[in-house]
C-alpha cells in the first residue's frame, strides 16, 4: 500500500495541497479529477517519486514497482517500435538471471538449516511470483497483443520511433509500460493521443489490470470503465469517494448539500445560544450561567464550508452569417507527403448548417482535410469549392502550444482582433475566467488549460458560418468541456469536429465521416451510432474468419422451407433487439435521475441493464449469423 501523509505544496501565496493524506491499495482503480491547475499532476509526479513535496512524505511497499506516463517523457527516436516495447521485459531478463543464479547456488549449498538458504529460497519464490505475473513465457505474443491494441500495424513494428508523429511515439512508451505491468500504474491524460477505437481497446486493458491504476482524464466515459474510486483534488484539499467518476458526480452534490443543511442548522444553534448568553450576562444574577454557557459553545466543533471553485467559462458563439445553401465542397482531394499517400479522391460537401464530426484512426488524414478546408495546407491534387459567403472560424490540434510565449494574453488577443473587437476584448477574456492582473500573464508560463482557453477566446472575435475544431477538447477539463459543448450545440452555422472524446461528441453532429485507408466513410447519427454499427461489423468480420459459413451449392434446388425458417428466426430475433433496446433505454433514463441510487432496487436494476446489454449482443451476433445464412440460401 502507499501512503501519503501531510502531502503540502505551495508556489508562492498559494496553497496547492494543504496538508492531505492519501491511501492506495494493490488493485485499486482510481480516477484523480480536479479542474485545471486544481493539483492533480502535482499529486501524480509527487506519488511517481518525480516530484518531492515541500512537507509531508509518501511510503510505499518494498520493492513496489511503478509506472508513470505523462505528457512530457523523453523518447527515443532511434530505436524501432519493437525494441522500444521489448525493453519492457529487462527486468524479466534481470529476474531470470537471478533465478539462475539462486538455483546454481543452491544445487552446491549443504547446509539446509541455515538462514541464507531460507533467504534465498524465499527470494526464489518472490521472482517466480513476479515472473508469473510479468507472464516470461509469451513476451513476442504480449508484444503484439499491446502493439495491435493501440493501433499499430504489424508492417510498423520494425520502423523507427522517429518516423511516427508525437502522439504515436507516446503511444509506444504506453505500450512499453503496459507491457512492464508496474505495481503501481500512473497515467496523466492518457487517452490524448488516442483515437476512439484505442480508447475503447485501453478500457478493456485495464478492466483486468492485476495492479493499481491511478488516473487523471477528462474523458467522463473512460473514467466510468476503468476506475471504481474518485478523489477529487480541489482548493488544496482532497476528497475520497469509493465510487466511479458519475456515481460521484451525485454523491458529491449530495454530500455538499448536507454539509450546507448541516452548516446552517449549527449557524441557527450558535445565533439562538449567542443571543441567550448576552440577554444572561445582562443580569447580575445569571451571568455565571452565562459564562458557563459561553465556554460550552466554544467547544463545539464548528462546521466549515467547503470553499468550491465554481467559475465556469462563458461561451456563446456569435450568429453565423447566412453562407450558400452548400457552404465548402471538395472534388476529388489528394494528399501525398513526399510517397506516402494520405488521402486519395476525396469528395465532400459541407451544407449550410451541417454538423459533422471526423473519427478514425490517427494518420488516416483527419487534421490534414481539416487544414486543406482551411487553406493551412494545400492539396497534392483535386479541388476545394467554397460556398458563397463562407467564413471560417478554424481551432487547430496544437493551437494552444503555437501561441507566442512572450506575448501577454491581452497582447495574444488584441493582435488577433480587429478595430470593431479590440474595445471589448477585456470582456471576452473576462467570459474565459481571464481577469485583473491575470490578463498580464506571459503565455509561457499559462497552463494547457489555460492557453486552450485563450485560444478559444481568440476564435469568439469574428462571425464565423463554418466552424472547424480539431481536438479542441484537449487540455479542457470536463467543466469547460460541458461549457464548450453546450455553446456549440447553440451555434448555428455549420460544424467539423475532429475528436476522439465520445462524451464530447455525443449528440454533438448530425454525421459522422470516418477516416479509413486513405477514404472516408459517411455515417448517419452521431458517434454512439457510429460505435454500435462498428461494433456489428467487427463481429461480423470475426465471424467471417472464426466460423464456418453455410455453403449452399448452386446446382441443387433451392431449399423453400430452409428460406422460411431463416426468415422467421430472423423476424423473431428482430422483435427481441427491439423489444431489448427499449427496455434498455428505459433503464438508462431511470438511471440518468440522480434519485435512482437512493432506491432499494437501484443494484438489481443495474444488474438487470448489464443482463439486457449482454441479451442485446447475443441477439445480435444470433440475427448477424441468420441473415448471412438466408443470403446463402438464396444465392
Amino acid at each position: 500500500m502507499i501512503n501519503a501523509a501531510g502531502i503540502f505544496v505551495k508556489y508562492g501565496d498559494r496553497v496547492l495541497l494543504n496538508k492531505v493524506d492519501l491511501s492506495i491499495s494493490p488493485g485499486e482503480s482510481i480516477g484523480l479529477v480536479g479542474r485545471n491547475g486544481a493539483g492533480k499532476s502535482t499529486l501524480l509526479k509527487i506519488l511517481a517519486k518525480e516530484n518531492a513535496p515541500h512537507a509531508g512524505n509518501v511510503a510505499y511497499p518494498k520493492e513496489a514497482t511503478i509506472g508513470f506516463l505523462h505528457q512530457d517523457l523523453e523518447i527515443p527516436k532511434d530505436k524501432t517500435v519493437r525494441e522500444e516495447a521489448a525493453s519492457a521485459f529487462k527486468e524479466i531478463q534481470d529476474l531470470e538471471n537471478r533465478l539462475d543464479e539462486i538455483t546454481k547456488i543452491l544445487e552446491t549449498t549443504t547446509d539446509y538449516e541455515s538462514e541464507s538458504y531460507f533467504k534465498l529460497l524465499e527470494e526464489m519464490d518472490d521472482i517466480n511470483t513476479r515472473l508469473g505475473l510479468l507472464g516470461s513465457s509469451d513476451q513476442d505474443a504480449a508484444i503484439e497483443k499491446i502493439l495491435k491494441g493501440l493501433g499499430f500495424k504489424q508492417e510498423d513494428f520494425d520502423k523507427s520511433i522517429g518516423t511516427f508523429s508525437g502522439g504515436w511515439q507516446m503511444r509506444v512508451i504506453l505500450a512499453q509500460m503496459l507491457l512492464q505491468v508496474p505495481d503501481y500504474l500512473l497515467l496523466d491524460e492518457p487517452t490524448n493521443h488516442l483515437d476512439i477505437e484505442s480508447i475503447v481497446w485501453l478500457e478493456s486493458y485495464l478492466k483486468t489490470y492485476k495492479g493499481a491504476i491511478i488516473v487523471i482524464s477528462h474523458d467522463k466515459q473512460f473514467l466510468d470503465q476503468v476506475t471504481k474510486r474518485t478523489i477529487e483534488v480541489e482548493m488544496g484539499k482532497i476528497h475520497d469517494y469509493k465510487y466511479p467518476y458519475s456515481r460521484y458526480l451525485v454523491e458529491r452534490e449530495e454530500r455538499m448539500g448536507k454539509i450546507e443543511a448541516a452548516y446552517e442548522n449549527q449557524q441557527k444553534l450558535i445565533a439562538q445560544r449567542e443571543k441567550t448568553i448576552n440577554r444572561f450576562m445582562a443580569k447580575a444574577t445569571k451571568t455565571k450561567m452565562a459564562q458557563s454557557m459561553k465556554k460550552q459553545l466554544d467547544k463545539i466543533e464548528r462546521i466549515e464550508l467547503d470553499v468550491r471553485d465554481d467559475r465556469a467559462m462563458k461561451i456563446q458563439f456569435q450568429p453565423a452569417p447566412r453562407s450558400g445553401q452548400v457552404t465548402i465542397e471538395g472534388k476529388g482531394i489528394i494528399k501525398n507527403y513526399g510517397k506516402k499517400e494520405v488521402l486519395q479522391k476525396i469528395d465532400f460537401q459541407i451544407e449550410r448548417g451541417q454538423r459533422i464530426a471526423f473519427v478514425g484512426q490517427n494518420g488516416m488524414g483527419k487534421s490534414t482535410l481539416a487544414k486543406i478546408l482551411v487553406n493551412e495546407i494545400q492539396a497534392t491534387g483535386g479541388e476545394i469549392i467554397p460556398g458563397h459567403n463562407l467564413k471560417i472560424g478554424y481551432y487547430a490540434q496544437d493551437q494552444s502550444e503555437a501561441m507566442v510565449g512572450s506575448e501577454t494574453v491581452l497582447e495574444t488577443i488584441e493582435n488577433q482582433a480587429n478595430e470593431k473587437t479590440r474595445p471589448i476584448v477585456r470582456k471576452i477574456l473576462g467570459a474565459f475566467m481571464f481577469s485583473g492582473e491575470d490578463v498580464e500573464k506571459k503565455v509561457s508560463v499559462l497552463s494547457g488549460g489555460e492557453r486552450a482557453r485563450l485560444a478559444l477566446a481568440c476564435l469568439l472575435l469574428e462571425p464565423v458560418n463554418l466552424l472547424v475544431l480539431d481536438e479542441p477538447t484537449n487540455h479542457l477539463d470536463i467543466p469547460a468541456k460541458n461549457v464548450l459543448k453546450e455553446a456549440i450545440n447553440n451555434y448555428d452555422g455549420a460544424l467539423i469536429v475532429v475528436s476522439h472524446d465520445r462524451d464530447f461528441l455525443e449528440g454533438l453532429t448530425h454525421n459522422i465521416l470516418e477516416f479509413r485507408n486513405k477514404q472516408t466513410f459517411t455515417h448517419i447519427g452521431d458517434i454512439n451510432d457510429f460505435l454500435e454499427k462498428r461494433a456489428v461489423e467487427n463481429m461480423r468480420e470475426l465471424e467471417k474468419t472464426d466460423k464456418k459459413k453455410v455453403v449452399v451449392e448452386t446446382k441443387k434446388e433451392v431449399d423453400h422451407d430452409a428460406i422460411h425458417s431463416t426468415k422467421k428466426k430472423i423476424k423473431n430475433l428482430e422483435n427481441k433487439i427491439e423489444k431489448t433496446e427499449k427496455e434498455i433505454e428505459k433503464l438508462e433514463l431511470e438511471m440518468a435521475d440522480p434519485s435512482f441510487y437512493q432506491s432499494a432496487d437501484s443494484n438489481k436494476k443495474i444488474e438487470s441493464l448489464k443482463q439486457k446489454k449482454a441479451d442485446l449482443d447475443q441477439y445480435t451476433e444470433q440475427w448477424e449469423e441468420e441473415v448471412e445464412k438466408l443470403e446463402s440460401l438464396e444465392s
